[in-house]
């Protein structure tokens, strides 16, 4: 058992955060991406603060490359699934699930701007909390092929990645504990995800 004791050894914490926490966070953000319930811009921020406290450099680096493929495959996949639906007479449980997340006034506008904007209304609406369904609704309904959606998705998800990161990041470097930096990242990622809907409270009172 001797080869057993000194195989142990040899894997530290670190490298066994990384083999389990990398796959999980692949696949919470692509699962995130096909059920829009899953908070992913906590999960990437949270990783990125872990991240930020290993020794290893490429670290950050390996946040930024699995959340953004993971978040751009899902995509791909859910949008593949909705053209399906769209195609098909009796529609699909995932075409419904995307209109039920996209109100026909987000749903309206988020077809003007597609009309005036094109692609570049796909960073926007990656980076805007519940901004991301109404457009890919919106380019379902202008019936874009897949290959284009995915040109447009691209640089969205890099953006998106990128920027969850950075506030992962900013938390993880204000604290020595990583837990600390995870704890406010997450509050900051809720509270940025709480700004449209308050917003859109705060004008339908005043009008």
């Amino acid at each position: 058992m001797t080869w057993l004791a000194a195989a142990s050894a040899t894997v530290t914490p670190e490298s066994t955060q990384q083999a389990v926490g990398y796959p999980s966070l692949f696949l919470l953000v692509l699962i995130g991406a096909l059920v829009p319930v899953v908070p992913t811009g906590a999960l990437v921020s949270s990783a990125a603060v872990v991240a930020f406290h290993q020794r290893a450099p490429y670290s950050p680096a390996l946040v930024f490359v699995t959340a953004s493929l993971a978040a751009f495959l899902g995509d791909a996949a859910l949008y593949w699934l909705g053209r399906r639906g769209m195609r098909s007479r009796s529609g699909s449980r995932w075409l419904a699930a995307i209109r039920a997340r996209a109100p026909e006034e987000r749903l309206a506008q988020a077809r003007e701007k597609l009309a005036g904007h094109g692609t570049a209304v796909l960073v926007l609406s990656r980076l805007v909390p519940a901004g991301r369904i109404p457009v890919m609704l919106a380019c379902l309904m202008a019936e874009w092929p897949l290959r284009r959606f995915a040109r447009g998705n691209l640089p969205a998800c890099l953006a998106w990645a990128a920027t969850y990161q950075v506030i992962g990041i900013v938390g993880g470097s204000l604290f020595e504990e990583p837990w600390e930096g995870v704890v406010l990242a997450v509050v900051l990622t809720v509270l940025l995800s709480a700004v449209p809907g308050v917003w859109r409270r705060v004008r339908a009172t005043a009008g």
